[in-house]
């Protein structure tokens, strides 16, 4: 369906397709008719799909420019998220004038007082953060009209129960309230049932969670063993963007560090970072200045980065949902991924957790030898050559590389060049990373799915997950409250269903 058949302003049609949005996801083909009408809506999506556009078109549909109040709130889990849809909402309503503002954690509070005295009519902010400007009372929410939870199973998992309540208590109780969540726990309609009214749920079905468009893999490995064969794979595979997903920040930083140190361009991303430090990633990351991002769950949680083509979880994951966040970070827009997943002999039952959410047998990945990480070095290093011949001008060398050729060997000067564009084996340059303490034995017990599997489906990659050159690749260089009582007067709790 498209953005002009939904009952969108002429003004922000204009946006849409400025921001190179074609037709509607169908999560936006579902939601917007529902939040333009004032319904409130439980949504069911995973990070990509759409849902920022989703809630945001109807909210700045219905701002009132005139109006200097702040009339609509998203509550996000993370800076990351919060700031990236502040930037897309503040691009969608740029005709309309919109004004939009973010608040997290981490940094400056006086100068986000500072701005919010420029009176925004969309507020964007994390919990915590949200609730220290409530406290000061520099952020008043009584003339809301819509409240945002994105990412509730997140913010549920991180704590901020509290947190949420005691904002939702300071808005007014006849509000629109929308619910964005990649998963659908119990206590997310607990959520529904104390705070909406009478809310649709529009749900990507469950056979959707994880997409055809990421091949799915596993490796069966020691701790120890983990990061040499990890280097290896990067080697045959030769990911344009990856994201490496380590379970603690101390992981992150040795993973990182270990990376950089064997040769590949790098970086690592957690809480303790400052904001401007992980800022300045995310934007190298973005712009392919890096190829590879190593991160915890909750720094990574709700980025939306296009070209991600791998996706490695160094640690498997201890909640299934949390699997479903990472692997969403590929397989986007159309565009192929693979997702590998190492896994310690104790952890199998993890993996099998993690299959029944997801419905998809994961494949068992034989880990590459040293030859062969090599040969995927030096096909690389070709495919990077191609890239420099055709690309570069080269006129002014020809003379110094007659010279060079008339004093050397020509196979023995491309060797050099091989030479220079490939890494050390992985056995010369040792690097230790801490073994993490084992997750503990998962009892067997039924789970929450049993729907069975989907068999495996047509593979395009060869038996390393190898990405297909099909578009040239990038050229790189490796070296280097309480409304209890008004709540309670609502209309009777009825979730109303809508699958797509």
């Amino acid at each position: 369906m498209k953005f002009s058949e939904l009952g969108l302003s002429d003004s922000l049609l204009k946006a849409i397709k400025r921001s190179g949005y074609e037709e509607a996801t169908p999560i936006q083909e579902q939601t917007i008719p529902m939040v333009l009408k004032g319904q409130d809506v439980i949504g069911q999506a995973q990070t990509g799909t759409g849902k920022t556009a989703a809630f945001g078109l109807p909210i700045i549909e219905h701002v009132d420019t005139d109006n200097p109040n702040v009339q609509a709130i998203i509550i996000s889990p993370t800076r990351e998220l919060a700031i990236q849809t502040q930037e897309e909402l503040f691009r969608l309503g740029k005709d309309k004038h919109v004004r939009v503002q973010v608040v997290y954690g981490g940094a400056d509070i006086r100068r986000q007082i500072r701005n919010l005295k420029q009176h925004p009519q969309i507020l964007v902010g994390t919990p915590g953060r949200l609730r220290d400007h409530l406290n000061r009372h520099t952020v008043k929410l009584d003339h809301i009209k819509t409240l945002v939870l994105d990412e509730a199973d997140e913010m549920l998992n991180m704590g901020f129960l509290d947190d949420i309540e005691a904002i939702i208590n300071q808005t007014p109780a006849n509000r629109q309230t929308l619910l964005f969540s990649a998963t659908m726990p119990p206590e997310i309609k607990k959520i529904g049932v104390k705070f909406m009214t009478d809310p649709t749920m529009v749900r990507i079905k469950a056979k959707e969670l994880t997409t055809d468009l990421v091949d799915q893999y596993y490796v069966k490995a020691r701790d120890y063993e983990k990061f040499d064969i990890m280097t290896r794979l990067i080697d045959v595979q030769d990911p344009d963007l990856t994201i490496v997903f380590g379970r603690t920040k101390r992981r992150v930083d040795e993973l990182s560090r270990g990376l950089i140190a064997r040769g590949y361009n790098a970086a690592g991303i957690h809480g303790d970072l400052s904001q401007d430090r992980r800022t300045k990633i995310m934007k190298q990351f973005k712009r392919g200045e890096l190829d590879i991002l190593v991160a915890t769950d909750v720094a990574a949680r709700g980025l939306d980065i296009s070209g991600v083509t791998h996706v490695y979880n160094y640690d498997i994951p201890s909640d299934p949902d949390s699997y479903v966040h990472r692997i969403g970070r590929t397989g986007r827009a159309g565009h192929h991924g693979v997702s590998l997943t190492f896994v310690t002999p104790n952890e199998m039952d993890y993996l099998r957790e993690i299959e029944k959410l997801t419905r998809v047998r994961m494949l068992p990945l034989k880990p590459p030898t040293a030859e062969e990480a090599f040969k995927g070095q030096v096909a690389s290093a070709f495919n990077d050559i191609d890239e420099l011949i055709s690309q570069d001008s080269t006129e002014r060398y020809q003379e110094s590389a007659e010279k060079l050729l008339a004093t050397h060997n020509a196979t023995d000067l491309v060797a050099a060049l091989l030479n220079e564009m490939t890494k050390e084996p992985a056995s010369d340059v040792p690097v230790k990373i801490t073994p993490e303490r084992p997750l503990p034995r998962r009892n067997h017990r039924n789970g929450r799915s049993g729907h069975g599997y989907r068999g495996p489906r047509d593979h395009r990659h060869n038996n390393y997950g190898h990405r297909r050159h099909n578009n040239g690749g990038r050229s790189r260089s490796r070296r280097h409250d309480n409304h209890g009582s008004n709540h309670s007067s609502r209309h009777a709790f009825n979730i109303r269903h809508r699958e797509d």
